[in-house]
């Protein structure tokens, strides 16, 4: 059965290759791996041309949201994907999301048709979003091959592990190949720890002993400071004021 909403914090870590093996080991233990294995995570985010929403959210405000696509792997233009209407209050995520087809989100949020089911109350909050911020447009295009963990203990936490984090701002279907620019380093990975609760003792434990620290990480942040780095730099150029 899919989950519709969430309620949790999110830790993230950055990780290297030796870190990860050490954590996945130490895993065995205390976590089962999800039963799909390692799975391809295609995203596309929606924001306004003038990229309001991530603007607002690398401001850190106590509140932010946020609305993207998503599909587990390439998706046809029938294909089932899920619309997840994101938000964090003080620490806290909270998600909404429905599973929709890939054509029918894309209809809706150009503008063209209503939502499926506009009667229930999570389409009720993505259509109110949607008008709000109107104009909304596919900004970001984002994939990455995720392993994912549950705990055996505490079902309440989750550990996700993405590597060949990719980006573009092109071809922002879920229906396109998942590939584009590196966002993290070689042989690194983002670490997210989901729990409802606190970490817990073990847990804590192994993560001071690999010496991993806490980070605040976006990937949809992180690329979008790259992207108007590059084009700043392009600016620069064509004013002749700086030649790298």
């Amino acid at each position: 059965m899919d989950i519709t909403v969430f309620k949790r914090r999110e830790i993230k870590f950055l990780i290297n290759a030796k870190q990860r093996e050490a954590l996945e080991k130490a895993f065995e233990e205390h976590m089962i791996p999800d039963e799909h294995g390692e799975s391809t995570i295609c995203n596309v985010y929606y924001d306004t041309p003038d990229f309001r929403l991530i603007r607002t959210s690398l401001n850190k405000p106590v509140y932010k949201e946020k609305l993207r696509i998503r599909s587990y792997g390439r998706t046809t233009e029938d294909g089932k994907i899920f619309m997840e209407l994101k938000k964090k209050y003080k620490g806290v995520v909270y998600k909404r999301r429905i599973s929709i087809r890939q054509n029918e989100a894309v209809d809706f949020l150009a503008g063209k048709a209503p939502l499926p089911n506009s009667d229930g109350q999570i389409e009720k909050e993505i259509a109110y979003f949607v008008k709000y911020y109107g104009g909304l447009v596919p900004a970001m295009y984002l994939c990455y091959d995720r392993t994912a963990y549950f705990c055996k203990e505490d079902p309440g936490l989750r550990i996700t592990l993405d590597k060949n984090i990719l980006w573009r701002t092109d071809r922002t279907r879920l229906t396109s190949h998942p590939n584009g620019r590196d966002l993290l380093e070689p042989g690194q990975s983002l670490m997210e720890i989901k729990v409802g609760a606190s970490m817990p003792l073990w847990l804590a434990e192994l993560l001071s002993k690999l010496e991993i620290r806490q980070v605040s990480f976006s990937k949809y942040g992180t690329a979008y400071r790259t992207l108007i780095a590059e084009r700043n730099t392009i600016k620069i150029n064509e004013r002749g004021v700086y030649c790298a």
